[in-house]
């Protein structure tokens, strides 16, 4: 009788040579690849793009390129404040700072104002009206990444404190203070905020797991195993993506790393106990280790397997995204969790048979006769509130039902509620230095001047002045003096300050608004087509179709998500039935999480929006994790139903897989709840919305509703598989 291959593979991997050559083979690859790769951490965190050239944003851009070669570059917004007003000295040191950038450029730097030339009252009349605020530029290459330019800031720093400008104390203090902000400040501060988040972010996981294993297994050695797989599998990951990123293959994205990590350290866990789990359990039943591990990856290699191909496809289906931050995740998420997937069936049936029994110790795993010879226990698992669960689930599954679906559907029922963002410095602290200078451009100045609106027309030669018609719209602060195109006269230029925040959503909500007003007035002016004559760019802009791209990712990833899943599940299960009431229970646990999500952050931690990008991150990582344990219980089930009654298969999968998924379910939700730790308000609000999805998942999807639902429907749970076929 042929082998299962999985059967193959563990007889392999658990024999005396084989586990020896795997760990051999792994630490061997880490080794070499570390010293033949740089880490992706090292990597410079590019400015990469976000918005495809078809953009309307983008390709206001490129006209304004052009058109305007003059453009001085991407601003830094030197915020100028004394609480008590800014005196004669103050303006000297501003001064004398410009004097410095005028004498010794920063890296990167292509101009600054000639603020040092002149005359002080000139200067001062450019201060707010009440005399405490003033704002002045310093103007960078375009395109270049981040890290360069925090190099510029920090040299900038220095010329700061030798005029004893204060960046960091409280704005109250009657000093002159400087505040870095606008686009620079913003990408700088952002770029900063993930790169301290990186190491807290390792070290609170790690912690965070080592904790839960402990309390969960009580063996110290059990609780370090996952950890030194995990860390080896990370040994791979991180310098085959960097290599990915020095070749140009993929754009290293410091919010993809940092939330990488959180992944690999989750799902990685999750799956060494799906095997650490059935490995236990055959020990108390077979006596040779070896043979044991053969027989632990045999029952629950093909469900590790496939719990990682879902997770796998799920997260590669990001790569469909026309939004480049969407883009950057897919491969650093879909790459590690494959990596991890297989380091969880190459290295930890080595590291496991390996040490032995000995893994579990002082609640060492033996069969009867080895505990009657050594006179010891057995410290079988006794599963009682499994049990219960199991016996629960199966005699009241219409109560269940009804039960999980209301409480489900009653948090989902706020989602239409929640209100969305797109505002990037909502995400930072408050004291962050950048929202700092907003903050005080928006109480002394119009908020707009943060990132100028820009107009561009084409009048086809025609004799077009908008900037009166253009200044009586309500919603429009200013508008600057029309520039000409300089290789082509037809093309005008019009930079606008909006009277509020240029990130907010009424901001945003005013481009398709401006857009239309504008269309009409070279309408009347009788110009033709005047729709394909008009552009507008600049960071609201720009925000506006991020708002517009999510959208249509989230209609084009989220049915491709499904519809792939869907393929797997039924590929596996060989069951129509199975696949839809096990997709259709994760989709309304998502929605049930994002309400709730949006309880605990708009009511509880006072959140007024969350993040645009949320829904769709969310939904990726807790429909592809959430079909994980799904399809550990289910194929439980079916192998059970191979042997017994559909009462008894259903309880018994409970039972086997409750405190395993249990146990996963709280190392991973507590993965993510980390994130909630840090300063940044997208990965707080992602990290609270994920794991509250996992939580359910893992208390009230897994263990109450799915095993309902496969009990109500019987043998059409199986169909049209070979299990329908099979007597009740």
């Amino acid at each position: 009788m042929k082998k299962h291959p999985l059967e193959q593979w563990g007889s392999m991997v658990a024999s005396k040579k084989g586990r020896l050559l795997a760990l051999a083979f792994w630490v061997l690859l880490v080794v070499v690849l570390s010293f033949a790769w740089p880490q992706i951490n090292s990597i410079e965190s590019e400015s990469g793009k976000n918005l495809p050239d078809t953009e309307m944003s983008e390709q206001a851009a490129a006209i304004i390129a052009e058109q305007f070669p003059n453009d001085a570059g991407t601003p830094l917004l030197l915020v100028w404040h004394r609480e008590n007003g800014l005196t004669s000295d103050d303006f000297s040191a501003i001064q004398g700072v410009y004097s410095e950038l005028q004498a010794k450029p920063l890296a990167h730097q292509t101009m600054v104002p000639p603020f040092d030339q002149m005359p002080p009252q000139a200067l001062m009349a450019s201060a707010s009206e009440n005399g405490t605020t003033i704002v002045t530029p310093v103007f960078f290459e375009k395109g270049v990444a981040t890290d360069m330019l925090q190099d510029s800031l920090d040299n900038l720093t220095k010329i700061m404190e030798g005029y004893q400008v204060q960046l960091d104390e409280k704005l109250s203090s009657d000093v002159l203070h400087v505040r870095y902000s606008g686009p620079v400040g913003i990408a700088t501060d952002a770029v900063s905020l993930f790169s301290q988040a990186d190491v807290k972010l390792l070290i609170a996981t790690v912690l965070l797991v080592l904790v839960l294993l402990i309390i969960i297994y009580r063996s110290p050695l059990l609780a370090i195993i996952p950890l030194i797989v995990v860390g080896l599998a990370y040994g791979v990951i991180s310098p085959t993506l960097g290599f990915f990123a020095d070749q140009g293959w993929i754009d290293k994205d410091s919010q993809a790393v940092s939330i990488m990590t959180v992944l690999l350290f989750g799902a990685g866990t999750d799956y060494c106990l799906f095997l650490i789990s059935k490995y236990r359990e055959i020990l108390f039943n077979v006596e040779d280790k070896a043979v044991a591990m053969k027989l632990a990856i045999k029952e629950s290699g093909g469900a590790i397997l496939m719990s990682a191909l879902t997770v796998v496809l799920g997260l590669a289906t990001l790569s469909l995204a026309h939004y480049g931050a969407f883009q950057r995740f897919a491969v650093p998420f879909s790459f590690g969790v494959l990596v991890m997937g297989i380091a969880a069936l190459v290295v930890l049936p080595a590291i496991l048979v390996l040490i032995g029994r000995v893994a579990f110790f002082p609640f060492t795993p033996r069969t009867e006769e080895m505990a009657n010879k050594k006179g010891k226990k057995q410290h079988k698992p006794s599963h009682k509130v499994s049990h219960k669960i199991g016996h629960f689930v199966t005699h009241k599954p219409w109560v269940v039902i009804a039960v999980t679906v209301i409480l489900l559907g009653g948090l989902a029922a706020f989602v239409p509620r929640i209100q969305y963002t797109f505002d990037l410095l909502s995400s930072f602290p408050k004291d962050m230095p950048s929202r700092e200078g907003f903050t005080l451009i928006e109480e002394n100045f119009s908020p707009g001047e943060l990132a100028p609106v820009q107009l561009v027309i084409d009048t086809e030669g025609a004799d077009i002045n908008l900037q009166q018609q253009l200044e009586a719209i309500s919603y429009i602060d200013s508008v600057a003096d029309v520039q000409i195109g300089e290789k082509n006269k037809s093309i005008h230029l019009y930079e606008l300050t909006f009277n509020a925040n240029p990130y907010a959503k009424e901001s945003l909500a005013h481009i398709p608004e401006l857009q239309t007003e504008v269309i009409k007035m070279l309408e009347a002016q009788g110009l033709n087509h005047a729709e394909k004559h008009v552009w507008i760019g600049g960071e609201t802009a720009s925000q506006y179709d991020t708002q517009q791209i999510t959208k249509r990712d989230e209609t084009v990833i989220m049915p491709t998500m499904i519809a792939l899943i869907a393929v797997l599940l039924f590929v596996y299960l060989r069951s129509i039935t199975a696949t839809v009431y096990l997709l259709a229970t994760v989709i309304i646990s998502y929605f049930g999480a994002l309400g709730a999500g949006w309880l605990i952050l708009h009511h509880i931690m006072g959140a007024e929006a969350i993040s645009g990008a949320i829904p769709l991150y969310a939904f990726v990582f807790l429909v592809a994790l959430g079909e994980d344990y799904n399809i550990f219980m289910i194929s439980e089930i079916w192998k059970k139903r191979k042997t017994t009654d559909h009462l008894t298969a259903v309880e018994e999968g409970v039972v086997r897989t409750g405190s395993v998924i249990t146990s996963a379910g709280l190392i991973l939700a507590g993965t993510f709840a980390v994130l909630a730790t840090l300063p940044i308000q997208v990965l707080v609000q992602f990290g609270v919305v994920t794991a509250i999805g996992v939580l359910l998942d893992t208390f009230i999807v897994r263990p109450l509703l799915v095993p309902a639902i496969t009990t109500v429907l019987g043998k059409y749970a199986f169909w049209p598989g070979k299990l329908f076929k099979k007597d009740a």
